[in-house]
């Protein structure tokens, strides 16, 4: 089945440089973006809950990956009016349809990682 762009008429083809299935691959393939899924996955959390969660990861990367991931469609964000604000960040439809794969390719990382490293150690002598 043929998926066509409505902003162009053009055929999604992520192979094409002028297609913008391109860029949607370059937020969803990013590891903030992977990790912040992967997390979210579980449900709702806050914004603090997600710095805690994703080790490593700065105030300002998080700001801006779930900026992107909330205007792409994937996350949605809800302000409580409270002091401090609170904000929440959860799954939308389109988000949850990535737990899969995503899921899928932490589970695959994670099992291979020793094979990954060991092919690694081998390549530097």
């Amino acid at each position: 089945m043929s998926t066509y762009v409505e902003s162009s008429g053009l055929l999604a083809d992520v192979y094409s440089a002028k297609c913008p299935t391109r860029e949607i691959l370059d937020h969803i393939a990013g590891k903030w973006t992977v990790l912040i899924i992967d997390a979210l996955a579980g449900g709702t959390l806050r914004y603090t809950d997600l710095r805690h969660r994703i080790d490593g990861i700065s105030q300002k990367m998080l700001t801006q990956t779930l900026r992107q991931l909330e205007n792409d469609g994937f996350v949605t964000r809800t302000v409580h009016p409270t002091i401090p604000p609170r904000v929440d960040y959860t799954l939308t439809e389109l988000g949850h349809s990535l737990r899969t794969p995503i899921a899928a390719l932490r589970e695959w990382i994670e099992t291979n990682i020793n094979l990954i490293e060991s092919a690694r150690r081998r390549a530097a002598l």
